[in-house]
């Protein structure tokens, strides 16, 4: 490949491609070679730099910088004072720089970076992940040579159950373990699964990784496949991921093109061979006899357990079902060994986690941390707490399948049995902040209707038992609730969690029974006062206009919708009739005095 002076490394993930992060690579090809620049600067597009809310985000390698909110007219002036004089454009710098020394700090010094560590996300934003020769120079397939040439299948199954590797994609099963069981299976067919179907709200690790480092994956579940016997994988990934899609493709091309997928791989006699399986968007199929039953045509829907996948799984074979991110931990934990992996993390939790950072958050992005980093790091080091100087109220973890924790146990480090202690879950890894402006009530009822919505429908308790919570909990934000209505809500989802036929369907009642655990009295407050106390559930709410405050201009009546304000201009103070008032909010939006209240 041939070498050049600097890079300039376009995050083209979801997030920074709907920015039109692909015009900044053709602005800035153009401004470089009209410099007399392009012989020593290229330019390439790279996976997610974690700055998801801050994109279009550019990276520059070596000096170790990233602009953020990069626009087409910002290009000719980072390509004339940086690439050029060697002047980093501070205005567009993402840095911390030190108020008393004036010094500015590289990325690796900022507190989103500081305490992070990429492990699974090694390669994003550093490699074009269209370009397999670039993952080769970050020692792309090294392990898979290490395997295919030194190893012995169950010497792979043994380093990957020293590193203590967990799966990353919800219950935390040993992944060493899951391979040992369909190695001791007797048969010469198995297959090895990649599930990618990432649908949780909010979720969009596995979607980043494959973006960012589609080789990670393959390499990986070649060597899955050698290790437990299989000639065949899938990669089962939901067809709203074009861009991983299409990335993906690519480097099966080019993997089959190099001999590193295919026959006689690295002359070894191993074969292996893979396709892509697209998901039409369904989250039951992220449960891994769902999957299966999507893949061999059927329609998505959950088996009972045993028979576990292991044993028979995909065609009645002997079948590995791993998730994206525990694939791309596999051959770095080949390549520095388990006792290196075990060093990271916890004794029951090692390595490191990606998570998804959304909601109330300043710095809402992808960040990889150590297993034992608290969720107040994350939070607060990291995502750098709640914007607008917002009161922190809780985070969700686990998705639908997860639930909230509060100010109180953000000092708990992050682990897999950490977080089931407190009645939450890891899950893939969305991390979902709240904050004063949200109700507790709302949010149950949201994850409720997600799961009422996806659900298969197989099982009796799944498909109508979360319609009746649902039911429950629309009653109580509509200010019908009563504390029957609260007992019967916690009587059903314990049921449910007993009955339920899949993991999705056991652990669909969390968010409710977290938020009712922690935000008891926010139920009460609905059920009890009628009022919603975030000011969030239109039915409790009313608007009033304060009588003495009020400049009788009437501007807020010329906005009401349905003539619910009366009054006379310059006469009489206005007031809101309750009963015709739709709680539209646009007379609180009018006043430029600030007398109408929303209580």
């Amino acid at each position: 490949m041939p070498y050049k002076r600097t890079q300039v490394l376009v995050c083209a993930g979801t997030g920074c491609t709907i920015g039109n992060s692909g015009a900044l690579i053709e602005e800035f090809e153009k401004e470089i070679k009209s410099m007399g620049l392009d012989k020593e600067i290229e330019v390439l597009r790279t996976g997610c730099l974690g700055l998801c809310g801050a994109g279009p985000n550019i990276s520059i390698y070596p000096d170790n910088i990233i602009y953020k909110g990069v626009k087409k007219e910002d290009v000719k002036e980072i390509v004339q004072e940086h690439l050029y004089k060697g002047r980093p454009v501070e205005r567009l710098m993402l840095n911390e720089s030190d108020q008393e020394t004036k010094e500015i700090h590289d990325i690796s010094h900022t507190r989103f970076y500081q305490k992070q560590k990429r492990v699974a996300l090694h390669n994003c934003g550093i490699i074009d992940p269209e370009n397999i020769e670039e993952y080769i120079g970050q020692d792309g397939y090294f392990a898979l040579g290490q395997v295919l040439s030194q190893m012995t299948p169950q010497e792979v199954i043994d380093i990957i159950k020293e590193s203590g590797l967990r799966g990353r994609g919800g219950g935390g099963f040993p992944t060493g373990l899951k391979w040992q069981f369909a190695y001791n299976e007797p048969g010469d067919e198995k297959y090895v699964i990649c599930n990618a179907d990432e649908g949780d709200p909010g979720a969009f690790m596995d979607r980043s990784i494959l973006e960012g480092n589609p080789h990670s994956v393959i390499e990986a579940m070649v060597i899955a496949g050698y290790a437990i016997g299989a000639h065949y994988g899938y990669i089962y990934i939901r067809a709203e991921y074009p861009i991983a899609v299409e990335r993906l493709k690519t480097a099966i091309a080019q993997a089959k093109e190099l001999g590193l997928l295919g026959t006689n791989i690295f002359d070894s006699g191993f074969d292996f061979d893979l396709e892509i399986r697209l998901g039409a968007g369904a989250f039951v199929c992220g449960e891994e006899t769902a999957l299966i039953q999507s893949i061999e045509g059927e329609r998505g829907m959950p088996v009972s357990k045993p028979p576990f996948p292991a044993y028979k799984g995909v065609w009645g074979k002997p079948t590995i079902i791993n998730n994206v991110e525990t694939y791309a931990n596999i051959a770095q934990i080949i390549l520095n060994g388990a006792d290196w992996f075990r060093s990271i993390g916890t004794e029951s939790s090692p390595g490191t986690k990606v998570f998804a950072l959304g909601g109330k958050i300043t710095n809402t992005g992808l960040v990889e941390v150590p297993m034992g980093t608290t969720l107040r790091e994350v939070i607060y080091e990291i995502g750098g707490g709640c914007p607008n100087h917002k009161q922190f109220k809780a985070v969700q973890t686990g998705g639908p399948s997860g639930g909230c924790l509060t100010e109180e146990q953000l000092d708990t480090p992050i682990g897999f049995d950490e977080l089931v202690k407190l009645g939450s879950m890891m899950g893939s890894g969305g991390m979902i902040v709240l904050d004063e402006d949200n109700c507790m009530v709302d949010v149950a009822r949201f994850y409720m209707d997600f799961i009422v919505d996806e659900s298969c429908g197989k099982c009796t308790p799944c498909r109508v038992g979360t319609k009746r919570m649902l039911e429950l909990l629309e009653q109580i934000c509509d200010g019908q609730g009563t504390m029957e209505t609260l007992d019967e809500l916690e009587t059903l989802a314990m049921t449910i969690k007993d009955t339920a036929l899949c993991g999705l369907g056991q652990s669909a009642p969390n968010p409710v029974l977290s938020t009712i655990h922690q935000f008891r009295d926010e139920y009460l407050a609905h059920i009890i006062d009628k009022r919603c106390p975030a000011g969030v559930c239109k039915k409790l709410l009313r608007y009033e206009i304060n009588k003495d405050e009020c400049r009788k201009c009437g501007l807020c009546a010329r906005q009401c919708p349905v003539g619910a304000i009366s009054g006379k201009i310059g006469k009489e103070a206005f007031q809101i009739d309750p009963d015709k008032c739709i709680r539209c909010g646009l007379c609180m939006k009018a006043c430029h005095f600030k007398v109408v209240e929303r209580k």
